[in-house]
């Protein structure tokens, strides 16, 4: 046994020594329960943590306080008259670091006094009656094997995969391309949630947002909101919790590869208990580089990110707030001692990244004075700074053969004005976009060589209207929406863009919902694609169309009481306008899962794509010692390439996802919990071995055998421990995890490389062989902390 591992047992043994002599054994939790639509706060609204008879009452701004609270887990419900129960699970109860638990419930409108509304803990929206899921924090932050990486964590949803192989962190839902999502923070759009993220896609290896700032995420994976634009395949909102508005607090989090601190608390207090302005702000420092050069890896990923909100209250109707992340990245190549062949061929042919990234946003929320509405304003950046090369010597950056040194601005700015009448709820606003996007590319193998400056305006408008019938148990919605630019040629053009959705939901019965959904949805190209430029400088990619997608889904949804509840939908998504590069043929919608500088080609509006699929879940809620989540997945993913309209399988066409997640909590703050994920064999485009050869260390796929050749399934079975740790002014969380615990053998495709010598000098004459031979699986464990303070 090593000395880090005696080590590690050591510092866990002496902090369980300590904290049984030092342990505080209560714990405070407040937090404001307020009206959903209006905002207002409920006056003496009952609020109690399950199977207890601790609670208490919200007082006249709508806030609660139940102090002495022995340090476990809880579930806190909250009811008032005339308003739907809600209950908040699996809430943890520590000695010190509780954030506040709010609740917005939702006005009983039944007509007859005598109905009473089961409570939903799926609760989900008229707009969204399906195909929607959503993650609390503690689902979040005690995720086994997410390392604290929310792209990680939403693979554990239905129809939700991520890379199978590599060094990746894609998001891949119902068979969708990584490109094809949007992501938000608190209404702002965010197109990068990964460090060293693959440009004009968004997939990346590490998660850059801090899991420290959510109250919550959601994930729709159909029927989205109209003001929700440049979306095919999900929209994935996180929604991050104000800082603490009565004292300051925090936590450092130290795990397998990275150190965060996080601060929040209150601003310009003075004497009232409670402030109007409060912050919350994160920064974190990777420390992977020391760990993969004392390992020998062959490249060193270093990278610094950081995070921040602040939240205003002007009055009980206006609400300002700022907020942003951003990231700083550097992949360099490591310089090994040591000669191995698979290792030689990853630094050879692993790009050379640079890249920074930033979002700011500053919204402006205004509740009607008559509380029959609200309008929000939000104006934001995001940069997106990306230096990617490639040499042929990478350790000493000689040998240039490929430059992509590129910038892409865009300036948000979107209004919503959202109107309450009877049982209708409605909304319409519009958005702008300024696009500025510029590059300079050098690629010698391909000879190209230009320079781009492009700057010109996106724009939408939008409208939805939603409402319930028949004593809620009917829910409808309408939307529609347009979307426009400058730069293509029919851009201006909005008839083209017209993206209706229909979505209805139905009551059965008490427990069983029927649910269906028809939409239709457009997405620009990226700007890597829209901004290539041929060397005499003309765009070829202005007669472009957007990319168009018809959702059909329908579904079921059974409780099987008010913790749990089991589900099965039907989905069809069918493609039009995808574009198809005219150098190797093939649809994008089969790129954008590597390291690259995707869609930096020119490309013609011809393809066409479905994914088709059945969704099963169970999930039941923290109930007693256990939550679980199971999920099943079969699917079929199929794009047509160049000159061919034969469907062929996508290389996110895996057939079958299956995820189990679940979690018991023993006494003494002892916790339990493990992942599984299957999934089927994928197809990959193989390596043109010959024309890598000519070009080595540059790498070529032959697109035409793709389908030919499948990965192995992935099975892989994570497992975490968790101990908390509760004393006076301080509470400490230790967790170890165990990534594939059953060691199974993790897919890859083959790998190539030049024949060398024992020593690594090249043999001639020059032959490419496969260098990986090796495919046994390796179990990954690591451990961390978190101090709350």
């Amino acid at each position: 046994m090593s000395k880090n591992r005696l080590f590690i047992i050591a510092l866990v043994l002496f902090l369980g020594i300590q904290a049984s002599l030092f342990a505080q054994s209560t714990g405070t939790i407040s937090g404001k329960v307020t009206d959903a639509k209006t905002g207002e706060p409920l006056i003496g609204a009952t609020v109690i943590l399950e199977g207890t008879e601790l609670g208490d009452a919200t007082n006249s701004d709508g806030r609660y306080t139940i102090d002495n609270i022995p340090a476990k887990t809880y579930n806190v419900k909250v009811s008032y008259v005339g308003f739907i129960s809600q209950t908040k699970f699996n809430v943890v109860i520590r000695s010190e670091g509780n954030i506040d638990i709010n609740f917005q419930l939702e006005e009983q409108l039944s007509e007859l006094d005598e109905i009473n509304i089961t409570p939903n803990p799926f609760a989900k929206e008229d707009v969204t009656p399906l195909s929607i899921q959503k993650l609390n924090q503690q689902e979040i932050a005690a995720y086994p094997g997410g390392n604290n990486d929310i792209a990680k964590v939403v693979q554990s949803l239905p129809g939700v995969s991520g890379s199978v192989g590599g060094f990746r962190n894609d998001v891949i839902i119902r068979g969708g391309a990584p490109n094809e999502n949007v992501y938000y923070l608190d209404g702002i759009p965010i197109p990068n949630i990964n460090h060293f993220s693959t440009q004009g896609s968004a997939g990346g290896p590490v998660g850059l947002l801090n899991v420290s700032f959510f109250e919550g995420v959601s994930l729709a994976a159909s029927s989205f909101d109209s003001k929700y634009e440049n979306v095919l395949s999900g929209v994935l909102q996180f929604n991050q919790r104000n800082g603490n508005d009565r004292e300051f607090m925090g936590n450092l989090r130290v795990g397998s590869s990275e150190a965060a601190l996080t601060v929040e608390g209150p601003l310009f207090k003075g004497d009232d208990s409670e402030a109007n302005t409060t912050y919350i702000a994160s920064v974190r420092r990777s420390y992977l580089q020391l760990l993969f050069q004392a390992i020998g890896l062959p490249f060193l990923p270093d990278y610094w990110d950081y995070q921040y909100k602040v939240n205003h209250r002007i009055d009980d109707k206006n609400r300002l707030y700022l907020t942003g992340v951003g990231s700083i990245d550097d992949l360099a190549i490591n310089d090994l001692d040591e000669f191995d062949p698979e290792q030689e061929a990853i630094q050879n042919q692993i790009p050379v990244i640079r890249q920074n990234s930033n979002t700011v946003g500053i919204g402006w929320r205004r509740q009607f004075a008559d509380n029959s509405g609200f309008m929000e304003t939000v104006i934001s950046n995001n940069t997106l700074g990306n230096f990617f090369y490639r040499y042929e010597d990478n350790v000493n950056e000689t040998g240039l053969y490929l430059k992509n040194e590129s910038r892409e601005t865009e300036t948000h700015l979107r209004y919503q004005a959202t109107k309450f009448i009877d049982n209708w709820t409605i909304s319409g606003g519009l958005n702008v976009i300024n696009a500025d996007y510029t590059n300079t590319t050098e690629d010698i193998i391909n000879n190209l060589n230009f320079e781009t400056n492009l700057n010109f305006f996106r724009y939408g408008v939008f409208a939805q209207s939603s409402a319930d019938f028949l004593n809620n148990r009917l829910g409808l919605s309408l939307g529609l929406r347009a979307d426009g630019n400058t730069f293509t040629e029919a851009g201006n053009e909005l008839y083209h863009t017209l993206s209706p959705r229909f979505s209805i939901s139905y009551k059965l019965t008490e427990n069983l919902t029927a649910n269906a959904s028809v939409g239709r949805y457009y997405k620009i190209l990226p700007y890597t694609t829209l901004g290539f430029q041929t060397n005499n400088g003309d765009f070829p990619n202005t007669n472009s169309a957007y990319i168009q997608n018809d959702h059909l889904v329908a579904g079921i949804e059974y409780l099987l009481n008010e913790r749990a509840r089991v589900s099965a939908e039907g989905f069809l998504k069918l493609y039009d306008d995808y574009p198809i590069s005219t150098i190797d043929s093939v649809s994008l919608a089969n790129k954008g899962g590597d390291f690259e500088v995707f869609g930096s080609e020119e490309i013609i509006s011809e393809g066409k794509g479905r994914t088709y699929g059945l969704e099963l879940l169970y999930q039941q809620k923290f109930t007693g010692k256990f939550y679980g989540v199971a999920a099943l997945t079969f699917y079929k993913s199929e794009f047509t390439n160049l000159y061919d309209d034969e469907y062929k399988p996508a290389v996110w066409d895996n057939g079958v996802l299956v995820s189990l997640l679940g979690g018991y909590k023993f006494g003494n703050n002892w916790e339990v919990s493990s992942r599984y994920r299957f999934l089927g064999k994928s197809p990959y485009p193989p390596v043109d071995q010959q024309q890598t050869l000519d070009n080595y260390p540059a790498v070529f796929r032959d697109y035409e055998e793709l389908g030919s050749v499948l990965l192995d399934p992935l099975s892989q079975l994570d497992v975490r421990i968790d101990k908390k740790f509760n004393f006076e002014n301080l509470s400490l969380d230790v967790y170890v995890e165990v990534q594939n615990a059953l060691g199974q053998s993790s897919p890859s495709e083959p790998r190539y490389g030049l024949n060398r010598t024992e020593n690594g000098e090249v043999i001639t004459p020059r032959e490419l062989i496969k260098v990986n031979t090796t495919d046994s699986g390796e179990i990954l464990p690591s451990i961390g902390l978190v101090l709350n303070f």
